[in-house]
């Protein structure tokens, strides 16, 4: 199997992340001043909801997570993506943490990093350890995506909170009705992003956390084979071609080539250059009903962090669960009837163990 490799250099070397990192959680600190998007939020959610039964968390989730990304910032845009396949399909109810979903699965979800998992359950860990489970998987899965548009370089905005985790799966083949594919067009996007209570420019600023990340060959290799997409510009064709010189090719490339690690608005600068890497990105600017959303954010990077916020905080509220709707999993990756019964099995177990032995 080829091994996979990446088109371009990083922006910041480790310590200088590292002391971005550290400047940056000082500078919260220090200031408080947080983005607060003037939209209408769902029922039941409220922007200090545990400030009496855990006021901690915020810190104790940011706390880790510049532990996290001082080691590998990677895990920002991974993060980021759990989340939005979270809301996107059944509404921000941490299904997509759950082991046995089926929406774990699909196609979509494959390539979702074992690693976001593996953050998510220790947060978990740390905010239900000091708190109690009084915290849901979907709440520190909203945060722990927040804090890392914030720790990458992006807008620290306020969440509001008070989400339940879901008890049910998807049905199979939600995740294609509802997540926007790589090869998707303008007309596909805004449709889907119109179903969840989003409007154009709220599809244009969401797919502006492209700005972090990768995407692997098999994701945009129909713009490559046979023939160069001629929205794509010839340069920048020629090092995706290096990248993957065939379609079997498992390689990766970020997808903001200008500023790869940094939370910024030059993707959109990416697109007015024809360099986007997914047909969904580049269709943006192709498209007369977007084009204007693309270059404003290009030209002005306040007004993209501003929309990204108003954008992250509808795309928190879609179809959540609240009040006494749900559950505060006790695990992330089950449910607690689920691990309800794995305890069972496993005590059913031993006891037949036992009764076997003394025989």
């Amino acid at each position: 199997m080829q091994k996979p490799a990446m088109a371009t250099a990083k922006s910041f070397t480790p310590l200088l992340f590292i002391s971005f990192l550290l400047l940056a959680s000082c500078l919260t600190s220090a200031s408080g001043a947080k983005i607060k998007a003037n939209v209408t939020i769902a029922n039941g959610l409220a922007y200090r909801f545990y400030r009496y039964i855990c006021p901690q968390v915020e810190v104790l989730v940011r706390s880790y997570l510049l532990q996290v990304f001082s080691r590998d910032v990677g895990q920002a845009a991974g993060l980021l993506r759990l989340h939005a396949h979270d809301c996107f399909v059944q509404g921000c109810d941490g299904s997509v943490l759950l082991d046995k979903s089926i929406e774990r699965t699909e196609l979509p979800n494959l390539s979702l990093r074992p690693e976001s998992f593996q953050i998510m359950e220790t947060l978990r860990q740390i905010v239900h350890s000091q708190c109690g489970p009084v915290v849901s998987c979907s709440d520190i899965l909203t945060l722990a995506a927040r804090d890392s548009v914030f720790y990458t370089g992006g807008p620290d905005y306020a969440v509001p909170l008070g989400r339940r985790d879901g008890v049910t799966f998807p049905r199979p083949n939600q995740t294609f009705e509802d997540l926007v594919a790589p090869f998707a067009r303008t007309t596909e996007i805004i449709t889907k992003f119109a179903r969840k209570g989003m409007n154009a420019i709220d599809a244009v600023a969401l797919s502006g956390a492209h700005t972090i990340g990768i995407a692997h060959c098999s994701s945009f290799s129909e713009r490559l084979f046979p023939n160069r997409d001629p929205t794509m510009e010839i340069s920048f064709f020629n090092i995706l071609r290096q990248v993957c010189p065939a379609p079997t090719f498992n390689a990766a490339t970020s997808l903001d080539i200008r500023s790869p690690f940094r939370f910024d608005n030059l993707y959109f600068v990416d697109l007015m250059n024809r360099q986007g890497v997914f047909t969904s990105d580049q269709d943006l600017f192709e498209d007369l009903r977007t084009r204007g959303v693309v270059i404003s954010f290009a030209a002005n990077q306040l007004l993209f962090f501003q929309s990204f916020a108003v954008a992250m905080t509808k795309m928190g509220s879609v179809e959540v669960l609240t009040g006494a709707q749900g559950e505060i999993r006790s695990r992330c990756n089950m449910r607690n009837s689920d691990n309800i019964n794995d305890l069972v099995s496993v005590v059913e177990k031993d006891l037949m163990g036992s009764s076997f032995a003394m025989r």
